[in-house]
């Protein structure tokens, strides 16, 4: 049985099954062990990590009278968030009242289908020109952040055609190009929380050049320590933390950067309780651009594979986010960021009332718990059946998502194919799969 409780009640004995937090706030490279040793438990209490689901089957239970959360209260409230959310308007149309970045660039919006394949090239070349601005600055060199404003646009103008398409294409990151593709992940998410907010077109454009250069600083890290698929050792996590204050400095130096994008460099990974770094802002004092990054830089981060964790399903991800303390994010934004993305983003892999299996690949503008759904598996079978893409939004349509699913007890080798038609290939790039897997 799980509980979730805060981590000044954790005691040696207890089994740690998941921390409530990004992978990026603590030095352990593994979330489910028993707690032996006294140095670990302090380690733990020094991050920024609040609270810690606790496996009370394999490991010591909370003593009585301290509070605790069970698995099935934090999934009701939840659920009970994610309907309220449901009940207002999904997304928001900005086009009439926030203009284009740029007149010159097709924003007609598209389907899934029509846009996957452009932002297939977008995130081939965005991946060069971030690499390219991250070998500049290990070198020491100053940051020409106007010569990423094209790219931004880019990025801006298919995430204003579909935000799905370029936001899922650039979640499929390898730890070898991880630093430059979650830039533009998050570039690109930033874009669509900015739509959601009806920010106006500079604004917007603010918030994703934000988004393409929050993680500059992450340049100075070296690459055993960024990529290490190990306990970090404490002079190693220190130097992760520094990350935000290093990418301040060199856009500073730059001289061309707007003054939130500094600020959203410096203070993404503060909380709005305080309890984050490098300054420990409170939420009143926390830039709105920086609350945005925060939130889109730990949905990215999780949803991506690294070296020493598989990435987690969209759709869970949200879902533990959703779970984790309030002082965490900005629970408005947070909000925002789930209704323009979907309770079920693109990829996510879902079970229907009819105990098929299928992946979520576009949204229903009416409703975020309707989505486009490949079916292509019968649970009550246990084999594949040919693939069937269902809008579960359409009137008389009896299916609906009755719960989420786990690809990695899963282990369908193309489900990257099945909602995208890509693959990635061993050079790390988005390649069109053959038409038969798709």
């Amino acid at each position: 049985m799980l509980k979730r409780i805060h981590v000044q009640h954790l005691t040696l004995g207890m089994h740690i099954h998941e921390f409530c937090g990004s992978w990026m706030e603590h030095p352990f490279w593994r979330t489910q062990f028993t707690l032996t040793d006294p140095k670990d438990l302090a380690s733990i209490r020094a991050t920024t990590i609040k609270e810690v689901w606790i496996d009370v089957g394999r490991g010591l239970d909370v003593a009585p009278g301290i509070a605790s959360t069970s698995q099935a209260e934090a999934e009701a409230q939840v659920e009970n968030t994610f309907q309220h959310l449901n009940d207002g308007p999904v997304t928001t149309e900005t086009r009439a009242s926030v203009p284009p970045p740029s007149a010159l660039r097709d924003q007609r919006p598209t389907s899934m289908a029509q846009e996957l394949e452009t932002a297939a090239a977008i995130c081939r070349q965005s991946k060069t020109a971030v690499a390219s601005m991250f070998n500049e600055a290990r070198l020491g060199k100053a940051t020409d952040t106007h010569r990423m404003r094209d790219l931004v646009e880019d990025i801006s103008s298919s995430v204003i055609r579909n935000p799905g398409a370029l936001i899922s294409l650039a979640r499929l990151k390898t730890a070898d190009d991880y630093s430059y593709m979650h830039s533009v992940a998050v570039c690109a998410l930033m874009v669509a929380l900015a739509r959601q907010l009806q920010l106006d077109a500079e604004q917007t454009r603010i918030a994703g050049m934000a988004g393409l250069l929050h993680d500059l600083g992450k340049a100075t890290i070296p690459l055993h320590v960024l990529n290490k698929p190990g306990k970090l050792t404490d002079a190693e996590f220190a130097v992760v933390r520094h990350h935000p204050v290093a990418g301040w400095e060199m856009l500073r130096q730059g001289g061309k950067t707007d003054v939130a994008v500094l600020d959203a460099c410096r203070h993404h990974h503060e909380k709005i309780d305080g309890t984050g770094y490098p300054d420990g802002l409170t939420g009143e004092h926390i830039h709105l651009i920086a609350k945005m990054t925060a939130i889109c830089d730990v949905y990215d981060a999780i949803t991506s594979n690294r070296p020493y964790k598989a990435g987690w399903d969209p759709a869970e991800s949200l879902r533990r986010m959703a779970q984790w303390s309030e002082g965490h994010f900005d629970l408005q934004l947070f909000h925002a960021f789930v209704k323009s993305i979907g309770i079920y983003p693109a990829g996510s892999l879902v079970r229907l009332s009819s105990e098929r299996l299928g992946v979520v690949t576009d949204q229903n503008r009416s409703t975020l718990t309707a989505p486009w759904v490949k079916v292509f598996y019968c649970t009550r079978t246990k084999q594949r059946i040919p693939p069937e893409t269902i809008d579960l939004s359409q009137p008389g349509c009896n299916e609906k998502i009755t719960a989420r699913e786990d690809p990695e007890q899963w282990h369908f080798p193309d489900l990257i194919r099945l909602w995208s038609g890509f693959d990635i290939s061993h050079h790390h790039t988005l390649a069109p799969a053959p038409p038969s897997a798709a």
